[in-house]
Parts: C-alpha cells; structure tokens; sequence
C-alpha cells in the first residue's frame, strides 16, 4: 500500500463518521500506513473544538506544517495551473514530494493541478 495525502474533503467525511472513509484509513493504520494531512487542509475543514470524529480521525495522521518553501512549491503550482485554490495546491505539492496518492472529494481541481506539474500520482476518490 502506498501513502496517501488527505485533502478536505476525507476530514469532512471522517466528521460526518462515514464508515467507508473510517474503514479505508483502519487498513492504512493497520498496514503501519499513517496518512499524510497538510496543515491547511485542517484550516479549512476546522470550525470547532467539537468536531470529535474528526479530531480522533487525525490522530492516527502525518500532520505537516506548511512552510515559507511549501508555500513557494504551491503558488508555483498555482501559476502553472492558473488556479486559486491553496489547499489544493499544498495537498498536491506534498504528494508530488512524498510520491503519494491522494484521497479527495475534488478530484477534477486536484488532476488539473498535477497536469499542469507533468506528474502523474493515484486520485482516489471519497
């Protein structure tokens, strides 16, 4: 099994206790896989300390930070792709550099932005 970058919309899922997103990230955890989560991609699905599932969800994650470098990595991208979206792009930079596949519920944003890199990694859908 290979890594795997978390974009926003598995965090949304694990939140909402979908069985199917719990059941894929149990086989990753079990398989010593821990799924990657760029540090904006908890910014934009992080509303409140209630959120539990969501929290127990990301202990079992690589939280990363996004730093000055990360952010250089993805405006780049940004401009390639003409596109707007940061967390998408941090989401695709990390896995560009952690050779990842990536679990999303925006995979046409997140392919458009891997074309515009020439990399081709696994778009696994939620």
């Amino acid at each position: 099994m290979r890594p795997v970058v978390y974009d926003a919309g598995v965090l949304i899922a694990a939140d909402r206790s979908e069985r199917q997103i719990w059941a894929e990230h149990r086989v990753r955890l079990e398989s010593g896989i821990a799924p990657i989560v760029p540090s904006p991609v908890i910014a934009q699905v992080s509303r409140s300390p209630d959120q539990a599932e969501m929290r127990r969800f990301l202990r079992g994650c690589e939280t990363v930070p996004f730093a000055e470098a990360d952010a250089h990595r993805a405006g780049a991208l940004l401009g390639k792709a003409r596109s707007r979206d940061i967390v998408d792009a941090s989401v695709v930079a990390l896995a560009i550099e952690r050779r990842a596949d990536i679990q999303t519920g925006d995979g046409k944003d997140i392919r458009g932005l891997l074309a515009a890199a020439g990399v081709k990694l696994r778009v696994l859908a939620v």
